[in-house]
Protein backbone atom coordinates (compact mmCIF):
# COMPACT_ATOMS: atom_id res chain seq x y z
CA UNK A 1 0.00 0.00 0.00
CA UNK A 2 1.38 3.47 -0.86
CA UNK A 3 2.53 5.26 2.29
CA UNK A 4 3.39 8.89 3.01
CA UNK A 5 6.48 9.10 0.74
CA UNK A 6 4.61 7.67 -2.23
CA UNK A 7 1.59 9.94 -1.70
CA UNK A 8 3.81 12.99 -1.23
CA UNK A 9 5.63 12.14 -4.46
CA UNK A 10 2.26 12.05 -6.22
CA UNK A 11 1.17 15.34 -4.60
CA UNK A 12 4.36 17.09 -5.68
CA UNK A 13 3.88 15.78 -9.22
CA UNK A 14 0.26 16.85 -9.54
CA UNK A 15 0.58 20.32 -8.02
CA UNK A 16 2.44 22.20 -10.81
CA UNK A 17 -0.01 21.12 -13.49
CA UNK A 18 -3.29 21.17 -11.56
CA UNK A 19 -3.00 24.22 -9.29
CA UNK A 20 -5.38 26.86 -10.74
CA UNK A 21 -6.42 24.48 -13.52
CA UNK A 22 -10.05 24.30 -14.68
CA UNK A 23 -11.86 20.99 -15.08
CA UNK A 24 -13.30 20.72 -18.58
CA UNK A 25 -14.59 17.17 -18.59
CA UNK A 26 -14.88 13.94 -16.58
CA UNK A 27 -15.04 10.34 -17.82
CA UNK A 28 -16.08 7.75 -15.26
CA UNK A 29 -15.09 4.38 -16.67
CA UNK A 30 -15.73 2.40 -13.49
CA UNK A 31 -18.20 3.70 -10.93
CA UNK A 32 -16.64 1.52 -8.23
CA UNK A 33 -13.84 4.09 -7.94
CA UNK A 34 -16.44 6.60 -6.71
CA UNK A 35 -17.66 4.39 -3.88
CA UNK A 36 -16.81 7.07 -1.30
CA UNK A 37 -18.67 9.77 -3.22
CA UNK A 38 -22.20 9.80 -1.78
CA UNK A 39 -23.86 11.55 -4.72
CA UNK A 40 -23.11 9.00 -7.41
CA UNK A 41 -21.56 9.33 -10.85
CA UNK A 42 -23.68 12.15 -12.29
CA UNK A 43 -23.33 14.32 -9.19
CA UNK A 44 -19.56 13.78 -9.25
CA UNK A 45 -19.35 14.87 -12.88
CA UNK A 46 -21.72 17.82 -12.60
CA UNK A 47 -19.97 19.18 -9.52
CA UNK A 48 -16.48 18.81 -10.93
CA UNK A 49 -16.93 20.02 -14.52
CA UNK A 50 -16.23 23.74 -14.61
CA UNK A 51 -14.60 23.77 -11.17
CA UNK A 52 -11.25 25.42 -10.52
CA UNK A 53 -8.60 23.40 -8.71
CA UNK A 54 -6.97 25.59 -6.05
CA UNK A 55 -4.10 23.37 -4.88
CA UNK A 56 -3.02 19.85 -3.95
CA UNK A 57 -2.78 18.95 -0.26
CA UNK A 58 -1.63 15.88 1.68
CA UNK A 59 -1.96 14.62 5.23
CA UNK A 60 -0.50 11.18 5.88
CA UNK A 61 -1.75 8.95 3.05
CA UNK A 62 -4.70 11.22 2.18
CA UNK A 63 -4.63 13.61 -0.79
CA UNK A 64 -7.12 16.31 -1.63
CA UNK A 65 -7.60 19.12 -4.14
CA UNK A 66 -9.64 22.10 -2.87
CA UNK A 67 -11.98 23.22 -5.63
CA UNK A 68 -13.95 26.37 -6.40
CA UNK A 69 -17.40 25.47 -7.73
CA UNK A 70 -19.57 28.18 -9.25
CA UNK A 71 -23.10 28.44 -7.95
CA UNK A 72 -22.40 27.07 -4.49
CA UNK A 73 -21.15 28.46 -1.21
CA UNK A 74 -20.01 25.04 -0.08
CA UNK A 75 -16.30 24.60 0.54
CA UNK A 76 -15.41 21.42 -1.33
CA UNK A 77 -12.43 19.28 -2.28
CA UNK A 78 -11.73 16.38 -4.60
CA UNK A 79 -10.41 13.68 -2.26
CA UNK A 80 -8.19 10.90 -3.55
CA UNK A 81 -7.00 7.77 -1.80
CA UNK A 82 -4.63 5.34 -3.53
CA UNK A 83 -5.72 2.31 -1.51
CA UNK A 84 -3.59 -0.75 -2.28
CA UNK A 85 -2.79 -0.15 -5.93
CA UNK A 86 -4.04 3.29 -6.99
CA UNK A 87 -2.09 5.54 -9.33
CA UNK A 88 -2.67 9.15 -10.35
CA UNK A 89 -1.07 9.88 -13.72
CA UNK A 90 -0.83 13.05 -15.80
CA UNK A 91 -1.03 12.49 -19.54
CA UNK A 92 -1.24 14.68 -22.60
CA UNK A 93 -4.59 14.49 -24.40
CA UNK A 94 -4.55 11.62 -26.86
CA UNK A 95 -1.71 9.78 -25.11
CA UNK A 96 -1.82 5.99 -25.24
CA UNK A 97 -4.43 4.36 -23.03
CA UNK A 98 -3.30 3.26 -19.56
CA UNK A 99 -4.59 -0.14 -18.52
CA UNK A 100 -7.06 -0.23 -15.62
CA UNK A 101 -7.96 3.46 -15.94
CA UNK A 102 -11.06 4.04 -13.83
CA UNK A 103 -11.61 7.82 -14.02
CA UNK A 104 -10.24 10.51 -16.35
CA UNK A 105 -10.45 14.20 -15.42
CA UNK A 106 -9.75 16.57 -18.30
CA UNK A 107 -8.32 19.94 -17.32
CA UNK A 108 -6.98 23.15 -18.78
CA UNK A 109 -3.90 24.29 -16.88
CA UNK A 110 -3.28 27.87 -15.78
CA UNK A 111 -0.86 28.30 -18.71
CA UNK A 112 -3.46 27.14 -21.22
CA UNK A 113 -2.06 23.63 -21.74
CA UNK A 114 -4.48 20.72 -21.61
CA UNK A 115 -3.87 17.67 -19.42
CA UNK A 116 -5.58 14.45 -18.46
CA UNK A 117 -5.57 13.34 -14.83
CA UNK A 118 -6.00 9.55 -14.96
CA UNK A 119 -6.93 7.52 -11.90
CA UNK A 120 -5.66 3.96 -12.30
CA UNK A 121 -6.51 1.20 -9.83
CA UNK A 122 -5.99 -2.54 -10.19
CA UNK A 123 -7.73 -3.76 -7.04
CA UNK A 124 -10.22 -0.87 -6.75
CA UNK A 125 -9.51 -0.27 -3.06
CA UNK A 126 -8.66 3.36 -3.85
CA UNK A 127 -11.20 6.05 -4.61
CA UNK A 128 -12.07 9.57 -5.70
CA UNK A 129 -14.82 11.60 -4.03
CA UNK A 130 -15.99 15.17 -3.64
CA UNK A 131 -16.24 16.04 0.03
CA UNK A 132 -16.99 19.00 2.26
CA UNK A 133 -14.07 20.86 3.79
CA UNK A 134 -14.35 21.55 7.52
CA UNK A 135 -12.19 23.50 9.97
CA UNK A 136 -9.28 21.59 11.51
CA UNK A 137 -9.74 20.78 15.18
CA UNK A 138 -6.57 22.66 16.17
CA UNK A 139 -7.04 25.65 13.85
CA UNK A 140 -3.82 24.86 12.00
CA UNK A 141 -3.23 23.90 8.35
CA UNK A 142 -5.09 20.80 7.22
CA UNK A 143 -2.08 19.36 5.47
CA UNK A 144 1.00 20.02 3.38
CA UNK A 145 0.59 22.06 0.19
CA UNK A 146 4.15 23.40 -0.27
CA UNK A 147 2.97 26.89 0.71
CA UNK A 148 0.22 27.17 -1.92
CA UNK A 149 -2.48 27.30 0.74
CA UNK A 150 -0.83 30.13 2.69
CA UNK A 151 -3.45 32.79 3.39
CA UNK A 152 -6.17 30.91 1.46
CA UNK A 153 -9.50 30.11 3.06
CA UNK A 154 -8.84 26.38 2.68
CA UNK A 155 -5.45 26.39 4.41
CA UNK A 156 -6.85 25.46 7.83
CA UNK A 157 -9.50 23.08 6.48
CA UNK A 158 -9.61 19.34 5.86
CA UNK A 159 -12.09 17.04 4.09
CA UNK A 160 -14.61 15.52 6.46
CA UNK A 161 -13.51 12.04 5.30
CA UNK A 162 -9.94 12.73 6.48
CA UNK A 163 -10.70 14.68 9.66
CA UNK A 164 -10.04 11.65 11.90
CA UNK A 165 -6.49 11.26 10.56
CA UNK A 166 -3.85 12.68 12.88
CA UNK A 167 -0.86 14.67 11.70
CA UNK A 168 2.07 12.86 10.16
CA UNK A 169 5.70 13.04 11.35
CA UNK A 170 6.74 15.36 8.49
CA UNK A 171 3.98 17.87 9.31
CA UNK A 172 5.49 21.02 10.82
CA UNK A 173 2.64 20.99 13.34
CA UNK A 174 3.29 17.36 14.35
CA UNK A 175 2.93 17.20 18.15
CA UNK A 176 5.68 14.83 19.26
CA UNK A 177 5.03 15.16 23.03
CA UNK A 178 1.38 14.25 22.47
CA UNK A 179 2.37 11.18 20.43
CA UNK A 180 4.89 10.07 23.08
CA UNK A 181 2.14 10.41 25.68
CA UNK A 182 -0.12 8.17 23.57
CA UNK A 183 2.64 5.55 23.39
CA UNK A 184 2.70 5.38 27.19
CA UNK A 185 -1.01 4.57 27.27
CA UNK A 186 -0.88 1.71 24.78
CA UNK A 187 0.02 -1.88 25.64
CA UNK A 188 -0.18 -2.98 22.01
CA UNK A 189 3.01 -3.82 20.16
CA UNK A 190 4.84 -0.74 18.92
CA UNK A 191 4.42 -1.59 15.23
CA UNK A 192 0.67 -1.81 15.61
CA UNK A 193 0.76 1.61 17.29
CA UNK A 194 2.87 3.09 14.49
CA UNK A 195 0.29 1.92 11.96
CA UNK A 196 -2.62 3.42 13.92
CA UNK A 197 -3.57 6.48 11.85
CA UNK A 198 -5.22 8.04 14.91
CA UNK A 199 -1.89 8.02 16.76
CA UNK A 200 0.26 9.29 13.90
CA UNK A 201 -0.43 9.08 10.19
CA UNK A 202 1.38 8.16 7.01
CA UNK A 203 3.25 5.05 8.17
CA UNK A 204 2.58 1.60 6.75
CA UNK A 205 4.29 -1.76 6.79
CA UNK A 206 7.43 -0.79 4.88
CA UNK A 207 8.46 2.29 6.83
CA UNK A 208 7.41 0.85 10.19
CA UNK A 209 9.79 -2.09 9.64
CA UNK A 210 12.57 0.29 8.57
CA UNK A 211 12.14 2.63 11.55
CA UNK A 212 12.00 -0.23 14.04
CA UNK A 213 15.19 -1.69 12.55
CA UNK A 214 16.94 1.67 12.82
CA UNK A 215 15.81 2.11 16.45
CA UNK A 216 16.62 -1.54 17.33
CA UNK A 217 13.11 -2.25 18.55
CA UNK A 218 11.09 -5.48 18.20
CA UNK A 219 7.78 -4.94 16.42
CA UNK A 220 5.84 -6.58 19.28
CA UNK A 221 7.48 -4.63 22.10
CA UNK A 222 4.59 -3.06 24.06
CA UNK A 223 4.55 0.66 23.35
CA UNK A 224 3.98 1.52 27.01
CA UNK A 225 7.16 -0.35 27.99
CA UNK A 226 9.43 1.77 25.80
CA UNK A 227 11.35 4.54 27.56
CA UNK A 228 10.73 8.14 26.52
CA UNK A 229 14.30 8.39 25.22
CA UNK A 230 13.95 5.26 23.08
CA UNK A 231 10.51 6.35 21.83
CA UNK A 232 11.97 9.73 20.85
CA UNK A 233 14.75 7.89 19.03
CA UNK A 234 12.11 5.87 17.18
CA UNK A 235 10.22 9.00 16.07
CA UNK A 236 13.49 10.54 14.91
CA UNK A 237 14.11 7.39 12.86
CA UNK A 238 10.60 7.61 11.39
CA UNK A 239 11.13 11.23 10.32
CA UNK A 240 14.56 10.48 8.88
CA UNK A 241 13.37 7.49 6.86
CA UNK A 242 10.22 9.19 5.56
CA UNK A 243 12.20 12.26 4.47
CA UNK A 244 14.80 10.14 2.68
CA UNK A 245 12.10 8.09 0.97
CA UNK A 246 10.35 11.26 -0.23
CA UNK A 247 13.67 12.49 -1.66
CA UNK A 248 13.99 9.23 -3.64
CA UNK A 249 10.42 9.20 -4.92
CA UNK A 250 9.12 6.49 -2.59
CA UNK A 251 9.43 2.72 -2.79
CA UNK A 252 8.41 0.62 -5.81
CA UNK A 253 8.51 -3.18 -5.82
CA UNK A 254 6.18 -3.77 -8.77
CA UNK A 255 3.91 -1.98 -11.22
CA UNK A 256 1.38 -0.95 -8.58
CA UNK A 257 3.08 2.26 -7.41
CA UNK A 258 4.20 4.88 -9.93
CA UNK A 259 4.63 8.64 -9.79
CA UNK A 260 2.48 10.93 -11.98
CA UNK A 261 4.75 10.29 -14.98
CA UNK A 262 4.47 6.51 -14.58
CA UNK A 263 7.98 6.16 -13.14
CA UNK A 264 9.11 4.03 -10.19
CA UNK A 265 10.56 5.28 -6.91
CA UNK A 266 14.08 4.30 -5.87
CA UNK A 267 14.04 4.00 -2.08
CA UNK A 268 13.92 0.19 -2.35
CA UNK A 269 17.70 0.19 -2.80
CA UNK A 270 18.06 1.83 0.64
CA UNK A 271 15.95 -0.64 2.61
CA UNK A 272 17.57 -2.38 5.60
CA UNK A 273 14.79 -4.71 6.79
CA UNK A 274 11.66 -4.77 4.65
CA UNK A 275 11.94 -7.37 1.89
CA UNK A 276 15.44 -8.34 2.99
CA UNK A 277 14.55 -11.85 4.26
CA UNK A 278 17.62 -14.07 4.51
CA UNK A 279 20.09 -11.30 3.73
CA UNK A 280 22.65 -10.27 6.36
CA UNK A 281 21.69 -7.42 8.67
CA UNK A 282 23.71 -4.39 7.60
CA UNK A 283 24.46 -3.70 11.26
CA UNK A 284 25.43 -7.09 12.74
CA UNK A 285 25.43 -9.59 9.87
CA UNK A 286 22.69 -11.86 11.28
CA UNK A 287 20.12 -12.91 8.63
CA UNK A 288 17.01 -10.75 8.43
CA UNK A 289 13.86 -12.71 9.27
CA UNK A 290 10.28 -12.33 8.14
CA UNK A 291 7.63 -13.25 10.70
CA UNK A 292 3.88 -13.51 10.20
CA UNK A 293 2.13 -10.57 11.80
CA UNK A 294 -1.51 -9.45 11.52
CA UNK A 295 -2.13 -11.24 8.20
CA UNK A 296 0.99 -9.70 6.72
CA UNK A 297 4.71 -9.86 7.49
CA UNK A 298 7.19 -8.13 9.76
CA UNK A 299 10.87 -7.97 8.85
CA UNK A 300 13.51 -7.69 11.58
CA UNK A 301 16.95 -8.69 12.72
CA UNK A 302 16.41 -11.27 15.51
CA UNK A 303 19.75 -10.32 17.07
CA UNK A 304 19.50 -6.51 16.98
CA UNK A 305 15.75 -6.27 17.62
CA UNK A 306 15.07 -8.54 20.55
CA UNK A 307 11.87 -8.11 22.51
CA UNK A 308 12.69 -6.95 26.03
CA UNK A 309 10.95 -8.22 29.15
Amino acid sequence: MPELPEVETVRAGLAPALTNAKVTGVDVLDARSLKRHPGGVEDFKQTLIGAKILGVVRRGKFLWLPIEVKGTTQKLALVGHLGMSGQMLLRSPGASEDKLTRVVIHAKCADGEKVEFRFIDQRIFGSLAIDELIETSDGKPGGFSAGVGLGQYWQNMIPRQAAHITRDPLDEDFDEPAVLAKFKKKNSGIKRVLLDQQTLSGIGNIYADEALWQAKLHYDQPAASISKAKASELLAAVKDILAKAVAQGGTSFDEQYKNVNGESGYFAVSLNAYGMTGLPCKRCGHPIKRENWMNRGSHLCPKCQRRRG
